[in-house]
């Protein structure tokens, strides 16, 4: 046998071996990036339907204590100002409570009227958001107005409330509260120059109670960059394997065995010469 034959069919045994070994690498990876894009989409998903009702709780506690400042609708402010306080301050993140007759405002649990504007919340929208910044300077507020015959009562909160639901979701995922125009989340709200980035494994959903809609999703690149990371993780346990696997094959397929030449050797038949006859 030639010596160009035998580098190349060297060269095809080394070609083989190695594309064996790769095998495991490639499929391995696929595998990776395939869980993770469903782990992501599935987690969107997932998060949307909690963030709706982890908001609704928080909502429906905004809305008991609107319900009963609205049963001291129809008395004199005097009598109904303290249980009005009282409420009040007893509730973390609530701001004020405001009594109105007719859609005039006409007591408040906070000195004066300062809230009057409050009073014209649209009633289709259980809940709005306002910005204004007499009233709230560093945030946003929570509007919710709650209606019987002529009388009405308007809790306004803090928009913190609802941003600390949001921040519970530490996973890389943005979620979006909109509120008809309005909207927040945990960094920031509309009154800023850009919406966040939400590019990757979009979705929403809508409350039902409080006709509000979350819309979560993660940062443009943010799956490239999971990718990545978990690459460096898994790599050097597919490539091992990898080598491991190569090893097998070419010790099953290309193995040499020295001996098994010599016993070829030594048990071949001798010639039988001739036999001569006189």
């Amino acid at each position: 046998m030639s010596r160009t034959t035998t580098i190349g069919r060297s060269m095809l045994e080394l070609l083989l071996i190695l594309s064996i070994s790769l095998i495991p690498v490639a499929s391995g990876l696929a595998v990776m990036v395939y869980q993770q894009d469903r782990k992501l989409e599935e987690n969107a998903r997932v998060s949307v339907q909690e963030a709706i009702f982890s908001v609704d709780l928080s909502l429906d506690r905004l809305h008991a204590i609107a319900s009963n400042a609205l049963a001291l609708a129809g008395k004199p402010c005097a009598e109904a100002k303290g249980s009005l306080i009282k409420l009040a301050t007893e509730t973390q993140y609530l701001r004020s409570l405001t009594l109105a007759e007719g859609g005039e405002a006409y007591c408040s649990s906070m000195a004066g009227f300062a809230d009057a504007q409050m009073v014209q919340a649209a009633p289709s929208m259980p809940v709005q958001l306002a910005f204004i910044s007499t009233l709230a300077p560093e945030g946003a507020l929570l509007v919710h107005k709650v209606e019987h015959e002529a009388f009405s009562a308007i809790a306004t909160a803090y928009a913190d409330q609802l941003r600390n639901e949001l921040r519970a979701f530490q996973d890389g995922l943005t979620l979006l509260l909109q509120f008809g125009d309005g909207y927040i989340w945990a960094d920031g709200d509309s009154r800023g120059l850009s919406r966040p980035s939400q590019a990757e494994y979009f979705h929403r959903g809508m409350s039902e109670k409080y006709g509000y809609t979350v819309e979560a999703g993660y940062a443009a690149g943010f799956s490239a960059n999971e990718a990545r990371q978990s690459m460096l993780l898994v790599l050097p346990s597919l490539v091992l394997i990898g080598v491991v696997t190569g090893s097998v094959i070419y010790w099953a397929l290309f193995r040499r065995d020295p001996r098994s030449s010599r016993r070829r050797v030594h048990t071949r038949r001798p010639l039988t010469p001739p036999c001569v006859r006189f």
